[in-house]
């Protein structure tokens, strides 16, 4: 695997690249959906609603923590997790921004 030359991008950049890997795995952005639509701290029932192994389960739900945009509480033997709103409204302002700087020309090929 090729090594990633992060020091030659910008802060901004880097972050951007880390946000989206929130939501470039279908689990991940089942798990996202879930989280939002509900409001509140899950606990425990994720495995169960998304139909995926724990194992699995587990391991997306520690790439989003590390992200930030979930954040988890620890009461043994449950964990909850829920959206990480002050992320979440990172990533919408930073994707949104992206998205708004190229703007569809008639002449495109």
């Amino acid at each position: 695997m090729g090594v990633t030359k992060t020091e030659i991008f910008t802060e901004q950049q880097n972050r951007m690249a880390d946000l989206a890997k929130a939501f470039a795995h279908p689990a991940r952005v089942a798990i996202l959906q879930l989280l939002a639509q509900r409001k509140a701290c899950v606990c425990g029932d994720l495995v169960d609603e998304l139909s995926l192994a724990q194992a699995t389960v587990s391991q997306h739900l520690k790439e989003l923590k590390r992200i930030g945009i979930i954040q988890g509480e620890i009461n043994p033997p449950r964990v909850c997790y829920c959206i990480n709103e002050t992320v979440w409204e990172e990533a919408r302002q930073a994707f949104g921004a992206l998205l708004d700087t190229f703007v569809v020309a008639a002449t495109c090929c």
